[in-house]
């Protein structure tokens, strides 16, 4: 098998379905036009920093640029790389919102003159995130995550109201923590498909 032709075939392939210019994909490895020129006319080979670098920009492995064959359709595979990206973009800009409103709330506490515990708006904006992250995650994610999730939930919860009420020395809240542990880590097991 002649690896170039290959090689060519597969990077032009991943650079059109993903709507890319060969100026924008040179920019983005720091290579010239012309070198992605010649690495899709099969006139030379990228080496395999650039090899490995191409096939993280495009979601696929080395081994599918080398490949001559592919199970999945290459438009296919980047289109769903390209939606699980905007997928975390979304959900990163939703929990970035929850810490905007967090500092708002206490810039806007700070000037009213509000005293004592301002600063727990940002506690309370741990569990809030985590509540985001999971809604996001219950759509487009993988459900196992939703375990991570709730636990960061569980926690900063519970830290929220050990914080919150501070002066009422409730340490033991924090016991709560052990057998909901417990729960979430069972609820996982549920989740698995059996094979």
């Amino acid at each position: 098998m002649e690896l170039k032709p290959v090689v060519a075939r597969n990077i032009a392939e991943l650079r059109r379905s993903a709507g890319m210019t060969q100026l924008e994909l040179a920019e983005k490895l720091n290579y010239s036009d012309k070198a992605v020129s010649k690495w899709e006319s099969g006139s030379s080979l990228p080496d395999v920093g650039v090899l490995l670098e191409i096939s993280k920009i495009f979601g696929v492995t080395v081994d599918y640029i080398l490949s001559e064959e592919h199970k999945i359709p290459v438009k296919a595979m980047v289109r769903e790389t390209m939606r699980t990206r905007k997928h975390i973009l979304m959900a990163l800009m939703a929990i970035a919102s929850v810490w905007l409103v967090a500092t708002a709330v206490f810039v806007i506490l700070n000037i009213l003159g509000v005293g004592g515990n301002t600063w727990l708006t940002f506690i309370w904006g741990a569990p809030v995130s985590a509540v985001v992250a999971i809604v996001f995650n219950s759509i487009w994610g993988r459900s196992g995550a939703n375990c991570v999730f709730v636990s960061i939930l569980m926690w900063t919860t519970l830290a929220g109201v050990y914080l919150t009420l501070l002066e009422h020395n409730l340490w033991l809240i924090f016991v709560l923590g052990v057998p909901g542990q417990v729960l979430i880590g069972l609820w996982a097991g549920l989740r698995r498909r059996v094979p």
